[in-house]
Parts: structure tokens; sequence; C-alpha cells
């Protein structure tokens, strides 16, 4: 007798121990979903930023210097190197920005 009631309160606490496995997962999925969707977000922001510059094409020396503000926070929210390569280079570029990564970052920005 003492044997079926140990095995039957041993019943519930497994299913308070698998219960709470269940309940860390969920909070971890929700976790990273949140996580993922805070980066995506600063993704997009970023690259709406950069791209709102280079919109007509052209990149006069105080949009060198906003671009130039960006690279980082290009680099750190993940943005992908098609946008920050050519970003990088205009942002290290002396007085003559090159064209080429205008165009570049212009047809990133399309994409």
């Amino acid at each position: 007798m003492k044997r079926r009631l140990v095995a039957l309160s041993a019943v519930p606490l497994l299913l308070l121990i698998a219960g709470c496995g269940s309940v860390q997962e969920a909070a971890e999925n929700a976790a990273n979903d949140a996580a993922s969707k805070v980066a995506t977000a600063a993704t997009d922001e970023v690259r709406k930023q950069v791209c709102a510059v280079v919109e007509d094409g052209l990149v006069s020396i105080q949009d060198k210097a906003l671009l130039g503000g960006l690279v980082s926070a290009a680099d750190a929210a993940g943005v992908p190197a098609e946008i920050t390569t050519p970003l990088g280079e205009i942002a290290e570029a002396g007085d003559q920005v090159p064209a080429g990564s205008v165009d570049a970052l212009t047809e990133a920005c399309r994409a």
C-alpha cells in the first residue's frame, strides 16, 4: 500500500516539473521573438534613414556627413552589406564622393 502511495505522490511532482519546463520554454520563445522583432525594426529604421538621403542619387557634403554618422548604426543594426559597404566607402571618401558607391547604395535601396 505504501508503494502505491509513494508512486501516486510522485505523479503530481513529475507533472509540475514537466509543466515548469514548458513554461520556461514558452518564455524563452517569447523573449527570442521579441528580440528578433526589435532587431528587425532597428535594421529597417537605419536602412530607411540611409535610403532617404540617397533617394535622388545625389550626395552633397551635408548628405555625406549624415551618412558618415549612420555607418556605426547600420553595422550595429545588422543592415546588409549591400548597404553598409558603399555607405562606408562614402563615409571614408575625401571631398569627392565616389559615384560608384553612390550608385551601389542607391541600387541597394531600391531592392
